[in-house]
């Protein structure tokens, strides 16, 4: 691993999810959780404080990027949550079938390698009443922003940690046999091609 996805890709991560719109959209979403979760993509932890910890009993945190776990950890102090943090990937989650209440995943669908799969692996462990939180970055559905956005892309990838801008996460989320329950979608400040956001629950059984 380089010094930069070591020490600068990791700090700059986290500054840009920590953005105020972007903690506005956490808020929004994160504290829907219930029961036993699994956060897909718990980076450096910047949902932990959105729990509503008298409704969560246990979260499971998976992320690769071993190098964001000391601020997660740092994060955990005194929020009073049952944490557990695993550094795999989410193309194969570590879990029995049908063993969480709820999977939350934010900002995490652009940099997995292979999304698809990932979902399907989550929705594998989604109990059949359980419920998948999102929230993403994603595809514009503006034809001439959607076109800024493959076009930035590879750049993109290379300095966001395979982050990429142009991932239709409806479209992901219904390949990988979800149903949306709902889903709000626009534009949070700042470039356009950066900034279209996608926030919802689904469902995948039944």
């Amino acid at each position: 691993m380089g010094v930069y996805a070591r020490y600068v890709l990791p700090h700059m991560l986290d500054c840009a999810c920590g953005l105020a719109q972007v903690e506005a959209e956490r808020a929004r979403l994160v504290p829907l959780a219930h029961g036993r979760v699994l956060e897909v993509g718990i980076g450096t932890g910047r949902n932990l404080r959105h729990y509503d910890a008298r409704r969560v009993n246990e979260i499971v945190g998976l992320d690769p990027a071993t190098a964001m776990q000391p601020r997660a950890k740092s994060r955990l102090a005194g929020l009073g949550l049952d944490v557990s943090l695993l550094p795999v990937a989410a193309e194969r989650i570590p879990a029995a079938a049908n063993s969480f209440d709820t999977v939350v995943v934010t900002y995490s669908l652009c940099s997995i390698a292979e999304p698809l799969v990932a979902l399907a692996e989550m929705r594998r462990v989604l109990k059949p009443d359980g419920t998948l939180l999102f929230c993403e970055h994603g595809l514009a559905r503006e034809p001439h922003i959607a076109r800024w956005q493959a076009r930035l892309t590879p750049t993109w990838r290379r300095l966001a940690g395979g982050c990429h801008l142009d991932r239709d996460v409806p479209h992901l989320l219904a390949g990988a046999g979800f149903s949306l329950d709902w889903l709000d979608a626009g534009y949070i400040a700042g470039p356009k091609p950066l900034t279209h956001h996608y926030r919802g629950q689904a469902h995948g059984h039944g």
